[in-house]
C-alpha cells in the first residue's frame, strides 16, 4: 500500500546543529562519482573488441577483414569516447571515421546537416567496396546528425519540431516515434545507405534495457515492434496545429506507407555496451560499501516527475530498516516545461522532492539527502548535471527569501539551486547512459 508524507508542524533543526549532514552529502556525490566512472564509452569500446592478425574480434563475434576496409560513424554524446576507444582498439587497420559530437543538441543546426551529409558519402564509398562499418551509437545523437526525409523540411522545421517534441511531456519512445517519420537518418535510414556493407553496432544506451532502436532514434535499426505511431502521438500531445506542415505532410506520409523497410541482415548485430543498469549496479555496490542497506527501485524509472517524486519520497517512508538506508532509482521522468528559465528533470526532481521534505514529519532525527544528476553531465537548458537537497533546503531558501513553489512554476530550478549553491557541475562527461537519483537516508 502506497504510504503518503504527512505534514510536520515543527521547525526542521538548522543545519548547523546536524554535524553528520555534511558526511549524507558527501556519501551520496561518493556514490554518483562511482557510477559515472563505471560508463566510460572509451574503456568499454576497447574491451569489446580485440584484433588477431586479419580477424577482428567485436563482442565476441569474430569478423575476417583481410580484404576489408574498416569505416566507423560515431554519433551521440559519447561519440568522441568511443572514437578514440576504437582507434586504441584498431589502430591502422581503422581505415576512416565520421564523427558527430560537433553536431547540435538539444536541437540540430547546420553541424548536423554536414554530420548526416558526411555519413551518407562514407557510406556510399562502404556500399561500393563492401567494407565494414563500425557504427558506434549513445544517447543524444538524435539531434547532431539528421537530414529531412524531404526537401520541403527547412532546418528551420526540423528544430521548431524538436522543440515542440522535447518541451510537450512525451516519453522518449513517442518523441523518437515522431522524428523517425521525418528523418532520413532515424528509424534505420543511415544503414540503408549500404546495403552491400557488412556493419556491427556498438551502443552506450540512454534508453531501457530491450530498447536499444530509441537510441539516438536508432539509425541502424528498423522501429521496434509496438513502438507508438507518430500519428497517435501527434493527437495524444495535440500537436498537430504546433507542428510546421512541411513535418505534418511527412508524419501523414509515413503513416501510409510500410515502415518495415528492408535492412541488411548485418544490421541485427548490435552490441550493448553499457546502460542505465550499468550505472545502477555501479551505484549500488558502492551505496553498500559505504555501509547502506540499498535497494534499486527499477519500477520507479519513467513516470511524469511528479509521480515519480511521489513515489521515491514514499519508499523512504516504507523503508522499516533501522540501518542507513539508501534508495536508486535510474531513467528519465517526463518533464514539461511550463516557463522560461533553466533546468531540466534532475534539478526539478531534487527541487520537489525538497518541497515535499518541508512539508512532512519525516525529522525525526534521521537525516535525508536526494541527490539527481544526469551522467551526461547537462540537464535541460541549464550547465549543471543536477543538484541536491536535504531537509534544511526549503528553509534554507526562505531565509533567502526564495519561494521554491515560484522557482518552480516558471521551470527554474537552476536558479534556485544556484543560489543556494547546491548544483552538480560536471561539465560534459563524454557518457550518456540517462539519470540516476540516490536517496540516502541516516539510521
Amino acid at each position: 500500500m502506497r504510504q503518503t508524507l504527512r505534514r510536520s508542524s515543527t521547525r526542521p533543526v538548522p543545519l548547523e546543529h546536524l554535524p553528520d549532514l555534511d558526511q549524507l552529502h558527501r556519501h551520496a556525490r561518493e556514490i554518483f562519482d562511482h557510477a559515472l566512472s563505471s560508463v566510460d564509452p572509451r574503456e568499454a569500446v576497447k574491451q569489446a573488441i580485440n584484433v588477431n592478425g586479419p580477424v577482428v574480434e567485436i563482442g565476441g563475434v569474430c569478423l575476417d577483414v583481410s580484404s576489408q576496409r574498416i569505416y566507423a560513424i560515431a554519433i551521440g554524446k559519447a561519440a568522441g569516447a568511443m572514437a578514440q576507444g576504437l582507434e586504441e582498439a584498431l589502430g591502422t587497420r581503422l581505415t576512416e571515421r565520421v564523427l558527430t559530437s560537433s553536431g547540435g543538441h538539444p536541437l540540430p543546426n547546420e553541424a548536423s546537416l554536414a554530420a548526416a551529409q558526411a555519413a551518407f558519402e562514407l557510406l556510399d564509398r562502404a556500399n561500393d567496396e563492401e567494407a565494414l562499418v563500425i557504427f558506434l551509437i549513445s544517447g543524444g545523437g538524435s539531434a547532431m546528425i539528421e537530414w529531412p526525409v524531404s526537401d520541403d523540411i527547412s532546418l528551420s522545421d526540423l528544430r521548431a519540431a524538436n522543440q515542440i517534441l522535447v518541451t510537450c511531456g512525451a516519453s522518449i519512445a513517442e518523441v523518437n516515434a515522431v522524428r523517425r517519420a521525418f528523418s532520413a537518418v532515424k528509424g534505420g535510414g543511415l544503414a540503408r545507405r549500404a546495403p552491400r556493407a557488412r556493419m556491427c553496432t556498438l551502443i552506450v544506451s540512454d534508453t531501457n534495457r530491450g530498447d536499444e532502436a530509441s537510441v539516438a532514434s536508432g539509425p541502424t535499426m528498423n522501429t521496434p515492434p509496438g513502438a507508438p505511431q507518430a500519428i497517435d502521438v501527434i493527437e495524444r500531445y495535440q500537436l498537430e496545429t504546433r507542428l510546421p506542415q512541411s513535418i505534418m505532410k511527412a508524419v501523414r506520409t509515413a503513416a501510409r506507407t510500410s515502415q518495415e523497410e528492408g535492412l541488411a541482415p548485418a544490421l541485427e548485430s548490435h552490441i550493448v555496451l553499457l546502460d542505465n543498469g550499468t550505472a545502477l549496479d555501479a551505484a549500488r555496490s558502492k551505496a553498500e560499501a559505504l555501509g547502506f542497506t540499498c535497494a534499486v527501485l527499477h519500477d520507479i524509472s519513467e513516470q511524469p516527475i511528479e509521480t515519480g517524486c511521489d513515489l521515491l519520497l514514499s519508499r523512504l517512508v516504507a523503508e522499516p530498516s533501522s540501518d542507513p538506508f539508501c534508495a536508486i532509482s535510474g531513467g528519465e521522468f517526463s518533464c514539461p516545461i511550463r516557463g522560461d528559465g533553466r533546468g531540466g528533470r534532475n534539478l526539478e526532481t531534487v527541487l520537489r522532492c525538497a518541497i515535499r521534505l518541508s512539508e512532512s514529519e519525516l525529522n525525526n532525527g534521521q537525516h535525508f539527502v536526494i541527490l539527481s544528476a544526469g551522467t551526461d553531465g547537462i540537464d535541460g537548458n541549464s550547465p549543471a548535471a543536477g543538484a541536491f537537497a536535504d531537509e534544511t533546503t526549503i528553509p534554507r531558501a526562505r531565509e533567502l527569501g526564495l519561494d521554491a513553489s515560484e522557482y518552480l512554476a516558471r521551470s527554474d530550478s537552476y536558479g534556485f539551486f544556484e543560489r543556494l549553491n547546491a548544483l552538480i557541475v560536471t561539465g560534459p562527461t563524454g557518457t550518456n547512459v540517462r539519470d540516476l537519483r540516490i536517496f540516502l537516508r541516516s539510521s
